[in-house]
């Protein structure tokens, strides 16, 4: 039994935090906000009243939050991972954040005498409940494998890609990929839409060709339906795509359709969308199609 600090329990972090209690580990969960611990208690698990009190006596430290600044708040703020955990212990950072600052806080994790991977996920809500995650591994190969058996109990696909930081650049490319698939389906539900086909099976022989994707897969029905509750926010969408553009311009390299992209998620948060499912970006289309979304 590994004794593991959870700290994040949102949306994939909940979840996320389940799966390890219920294999058998010691999880102590920690939420900047309050009444998130519920899932990981009845689990198993414990909760605690700060994160230096979560990773006090932890071996690993698993870190779930939204952005980069929250990471950075979580690893070397005051009563941080850095200042109350152990050294020797191995940070798993499943955040999604700037491949940039992963690499810097690596690099002060390691003179502190912490191990730490960047480990971020894909597969949203969904894959989060089901254990399902594809989890892409930055960080040395001796942290990976120490790491290793924790991520298969909380994913489907894990791969190690490279040093410290790799794991954020690959994520980058990802939801570059992602944004760009849901934002052609979102085209093609109104265009279908537009000429009365039967866009349920439209969608269904879609998905038997080449135009299948696990977007189509998982995103058709809250479009179909308009029901967009956030298994993956806009606002964290939107947020991913200036990762993907700033590091891309660092790296002297064009992403024209995901420049657009990127403008497309930010009028949607500009309409009051950014705490919808990023499937939500169907509204947008039928907002420049003269229409009223549903």
């Amino acid at each position: 039994m590994t004794t593991i600090a959870f700290i994040g329990l949102g949306i994939m972090g909940s979840p996320m935090s389940v799966h390890l209690a219920k294999a058998g580990h010691d999880v102590v969960g920690y939420n900047i906000t309050p009444n998130r611990t519920g899932p990981l208690e009845e689990a198993g698990g414990r909760a605690a009243g700060s994160t230096a009190e979560a990773v006090a006596n932890a071996d690993v430290v698993a870190v779930m939050v939204p952005d980069s600044p929250d990471v950075q708040a979580v690893l070397t703020g005051d009563g941080g991972v850095f200042s109350a955990a152990k050294p020797g212990s191995l940070i798993i950072d499943f955040s999604s954040i700037r491949p940039d600052v992963t690499a810097e806080l690596n690099r002060e994790a390691t003179e502190r005498g912490f191990r730490m991977i960047d480990a971020p996920v894909s597969g949203g809500e969904a894959g989060a409940v089901n254990a399902a995650l594809s989890i892409m591994v930055g960080g040395t190969p001796e942290d990976f494998a120490a790491a290793k058996p924790l991520l298969d109990t909380v994913g489907k696909t894990v791969v190690h890609v490279g040093p410290a930081g790799s794991g954020q650049t690959v994520k980058a490319a990802n939801q570059l990929i992602v944004a760009a698939n849901i934002q052609v389906l979102a085209e093609a539900v109104v265009f279908l839409e537009a000429y009365g086909v039967d866009t349920t099976a439209a969608l269904e022989v879609l998905g038997g060709g080449l135009a299948g994707s696990k977007v189509l897969d998982q995103k058709k029905q809250n479009m179909l339906t308009r029901s967009f509750d956030p298994g993956f926010r806009i606002d964290l969408h939107h947020k991913d795509l200036g990762i993907v553009t700033s590091a891309a311009r660092e790296a002297g390299v064009v992403v024209p359709l995901g420049a657009l992209v990127g403008q497309l998620m930010a009028s949607a948060r500009a309409n009051g969308d950014g705490g919808l499912d990023h499937s939500a970006l169907l509204r947008g289309v039928e907002r420049l199609s003269g229409q009223t979304p549903r």
